[in-house]
């Protein structure tokens, strides 16, 4: 045996674990919802084959476009505020004072906390009656809206909810910000140019790969938005049975489970999140291709 084709042997014997479990919980579990998004299925019992009934259902179903809207809308929304919000925080926490290992901390600190958690006391924070958010609109004399009982406001508190995690990609941010050359910022004050300037000509063209991982990843992560919408209605605080008043809160993988899980049907469950893959994927691709015009990623 050669040299190479045993190395070959070598190297998948090594990664045969890696390779078997990929198989086991990635492939298999894709092809097999694929081919259950043709059947009706309750998850007991044999699936009986329907062709694309599951998908031409799809166009008929009012929940279907109910959701696809509430998902569009809040990552319309919450992914370019996120980015925003990042960058401000990444240029905060450059900032040269002697505290800022405290400060970086403190703007990351709710970053890490569990998801469900900041949902339960987003809940209470934002309560029409003792929240302390509505406390302080009050003191201050502008009326505190029903952040989650008022459909015109529901999405909009999960668009505010998610910002409590952009410590995370401000840190990304500022590895990129204190990447850029000091010379280059050097050069400009010396020419006159003012803060604003140089992060107009210099930061925000260098950051720009940076800002399209966020967005790559803030369109995965609005796309697939569950957690927050779970956690309010099943507090007893909006409708859990209707997802929220008007069901303003049935966003798409919110109505991936309750089909799956309260309806039992897979099958249709299945359809679902194939037109959500197709879909995050026709995005990426497109973010990518777009990329191309403004994302520089060479000085």
């Amino acid at each position: 045996m050669s040299t190479d084709r045993r190395n070959l042997r070598n190297g998948l014997l090594f990664i045969s674990p890696w390779l078997i479990g990929f198989a086991a919980f990635q492939v298999y579990p894709i092809l097999y919802s694929l081919r259950l998004s043709f059947t009706e299925y309750s998850g007991f019992g044999a699936w009986v084959d329907t062709g694309v009934q599951n998908y031409t259902r799809l166009l008929r179903d009012p929940l279907f476009w109910k959701a696809a809207y509430n998902t569009l809308y809040y990552t319309v929304l919450a992914v370019p505020i996120g980015v925003v919000v990042a960058i401000v925080l990444a240029l905060a926490m450059n900032q040269r004072v002697r505290e800022i290992s405290a400060y970086r901390a403190i703007l990351y600190l709710p970053s890490i906390l569990p998801l469900f958690a900041l949902s339960f006391v987003w809940v209470v924070f934002v309560n029409p009656r003792y929240g302390m958010l509505s406390y302080v609109l009050n003191v201050v004399g502008i009326p505190a809206p029903d952040w989650i009982g008022d459909p015109a406001w529901t999405k909009l508190s999960i668009v505010i909810l998610a910002q409590l995690g952009a410590g995370g990609p401000a840190l990304i941010f500022l590895a990129g910000i204190r990447a850029i050359p000091r010379d280059l910022f050097e050069s400009a004050q010396i020419d006159g140019a003012g803060p604003f300037r140089r992060f107009a000509a210099i930061t925000l063209p260098l950051i720009t790969p940076v800002i399209l991982y966020d967005v790559i990843l803030g369109l995965s992560l609005g796309l697939q938005v569950f957690t927050q919408a779970y956690i309010i209605t099943s507090t007893g605080a909006v409708g859990a049975s209707t997802a929220g008043p008007l069901n303003s809160l049935l966003f798409y993988v919110y109505y991936i489970y309750r089909t799956a899980f309260q309806y039992t049907e897979m099958g249709y469950a299945a359809a679902l999140v194939w037109v959500l893959f197709i879909v995050s994927l026709a995005l990426a691709l497109g973010v990518f291709r777009w990329a191309r015009s403004w994302v520089h990623y060479e000085i």
